[in-house]
């Protein structure tokens, strides 16, 4: 299990409901866990008495990426839980950066994942979903049945960063302005709508709410001096062992995490075999580029991958 964490030292904000009240296509009621002071949102959807499927957004979004997965997912009988991470959606948001971190992060949403008891879970993870998505599968993984990587990685410092990526890095950092719909539209294939585009800012009434969205890059492991490094490699120690069925589904025009599949593919032995893919014509949010299609995917992987019966 991860560490727990010492106590927050800012004001928390909470993102006024109404703010959501336009958001298009997401008639979802949030619900609310509390996790070390802070709460955490959820969607939860389908029957409660079927395995959950679990979905992890990364930056900047939140659970609204997601909308084209739910509704395939539950017409196909699947139970859909879909958290905001903490400083996103509707999750509450420490104003001060020195408030965040990687671990804080996987303690915060490791706590979340105890507390609703989740088992025989699909996860499907991507961008810093999957940086905090694998870190939760490894610290607990008998509650995982199966995991999707989706546009993710696990880094631990090694290896070449792409040029895109410190260029990203160093934008968040010192930009004054950080237009979050235009980001997550710069990371599409397509052009999202104004209402969509609304949504995507939603969260974010003020820049005094985005202080999580603009630390996370700052966190990913890139030398072998990074504190969490070693947390990493202990996580990927639990990967090279991993038997259970374990898939990629990257997309074709993401200059950041081109070719990491190959990574999890080669290392992780419960990916031999599966039918991974490249998906095309989709960029860094591919769930907004082929959302159905990756949710008619995830509910054929589990129908050909059924979870042996219990000793």
């Amino acid at each position: 299990m991860e560490p727990s964490l010492p106590p927050l030292t800012e004001r928390v904000l909470r993102t006024p409901e109404e703010c959501f009240a336009a958001v298009p296509d997401f008639p979802y009621s949030p619900h609310y866990t509390e996790v070390g002071g802070l709460r955490i949102a959820h969607i939860d959807e389908g029957p409660r008495d079927a395995a959950p499927v679990l979905l992890m957004h990364g930056e900047p979004t939140w659970s609204f990426l997601y909308r084209h997965f739910i509704p395939v997912l539950v017409a196909a009988g699947h139970r859909v839980v879909v958290p905001d991470l903490v400083g996103c959606g509707r999750s509450d948001k420490p104003a001060r950066q020195k408030d965040y971190s990687y671990a804080r992060h996987v303690a915060w949403m490791n706590a979340w994942l105890t507390a609703n008891d989740l088992r025989d879970i699909t996860l499907f993870c991507q961008d810093w979903g999957s940086l905090i998505g694998l870190r939760m599968a490894t610290a607990q993984p008998d509650r995982f049945a199966r995991l999707i990587v989706g546009n993710g990685g696990l880094p631990t410092g090694e290896g070449r960063v792409p040029r895109a990526f410190f260029i990203w890095k160093n934008f968040a950092r010192w930009s004054p302005w950080f237009p979050i719909s235009r980001i997550v539209n710069m990371g599409c294939m397509k052009d999202l709508s104004p209402a969509e585009l609304a949504a995507y800012n939603a969260p974010f009434p003020s820049r005094a709410y985005t202080a999580a969205v603009r630390s996370f890059p700052g966190f990913v492991p890139v030398s072998l001096q990074d504190p969490e490094r070693a947390a990493n490699v202990a996580a990927w120690e639990v990967l090279q062992q991993w038997q259970k069925p374990f898939l990629t589904l990257f997309s074709s025009r993401d200059p950041i995490t081109r070719g990491l599949e190959k990574v999890f593919q080669r290392q992780v032995p419960g990916a031999t075999g599966q039918p991974h893919d490249i998906v095309r014509k989709a960029g860094h949010f591919l769930q907004e580029d082929c959302g159905p299609e990756l949710a008619r995917r995830i509910d054929a992987f589990i129908q050909a991958t059924p979870m042996e019966p219990a000793a």
